[in-house]
């Protein structure tokens, strides 16, 4: 994923976390809200209570190779923010990136 495709502002994150809608699953928590940019943007929260930085900083990576697969940032115009719960570590990455899609089909993000 693109830096330019990224959520990195404090306030965008407290935005949209507050402001917009919400869905929850088992490994993730997601957050969204329409924006007027034209594409989509993604912000990723992992909390420390997960583990390490190197453990935290894999979540991260592998969230974002889930977007990239299943996101087309130019087609829509939403900030998302998708925060990582415990039971991300526990599951594989195939079950994690089935998660993922259903919960954004499910808010209707993709389709």
């Amino acid at each position: 994923m693109k830096k330019h495709y990224r959520v990195t502002s404090n306030q965008d994150f407290a935005t949209a976390v507050h402001k917009g809608g919400h869905n929850r699953s088992n490994s993730y928590t997601i957050h969204f809200m329409n924006n007027n940019l034209g594409y989509v943007r993604v912000g990723i929260s992992v909390s420390s209570k997960l583990g390490n930085a190197v453990t935290r900083n894999r979540v991260k990576r592998q969230i974002r190779a889930m977007c990239d697969r299943l996101i087309e940032f130019q087609n829509s115009s939403y900030d998302l923010i998708i925060i990582a719960k415990n039971n991300f570590l526990s599951s594989s990455y195939q079950t994690n990136y089935m998660e993922l899609g259903e919960l954004l089909r499910k808010s209707e993000l993709i389709k």
